[in-house]
């Protein structure tokens, strides 16, 4: 399959839209990150403080792969996440570094998100990858509530000053997934 051509596409849905993150999204997007209970079970635990979410939201600026998730009825910024082939293998992406307001939380808003993502990176890849932290279970049931399928493969990465073990997801493009 051909490298996908923009790893910053804007995606329009039901419920929310997805669109390049720029600079001036650090306001809204601290807003939301700023709540530990998001990141209570993730291993980047330490994620909601100022300097720690600055080194995240500057690299998601680098990667040029980084999507701001807004709510369509209010323009309000809930969320963000990434693509990246970075260090995905060759045929395959991933999709991560998601995250989500907590009133968002629980719906049917992250299937909307991972639906809009899926749709366009399948064009150019299959499968689609997520690396989980294996500990992190909120994540891993969302994954396996989207139909996420685990994998044998693991990934060794270090989050919050510690090196954690990582499981990957796979979803792999139906015969009938509308292209």
């Amino acid at each position: 399959m051909a490298a996908i051509p923009d790893l910053q596409p804007t995606l329009i849905g039901q419920t929310i839209d997805l669109r390049p993150t720029v600079a001036s999204d650090w306001d809204g997007l601290f807003a939301v990150a700023s709540d530990p209970a998001i990141w209570a079970v993730h291993p980047a635990h330490d994620r909601w403080q100022e300097p720690v979410f600055r080194k995240f939201f500057d690299d998601a600026l680098a990667s040029r792969g980084a999507l701001t998730v807004r709510d369509k009825a209010s323009g309000t910024i809930i969320g963000s996440s990434r693509y990246s082939t970075e260090r995905a293998p060759t045929g395959e992406i991933e999709i991560g570094w998601s995250f989500l307001a907590r009133d968002y939380w629980g719906g049917a808003t992250n299937k909307e998100m991972k639906r809009l993502m899926l749709d366009y990176a399948f064009r150019w890849f299959d499968p689609v990858i997520f690396v989980v932290g294996d500990t992190n279970i909120r994540s891993r049931k969302a994954m396996e509530k989207i139909g996420g399928v685990l994998t044998d493969r693991v990934d060794e990465r270090v989050m919050a000053g510690e090196t954690t073990r990582h499981v990957i997801y796979e979803m792999r493009r139906p015969l009938d997934w509308p292209t």
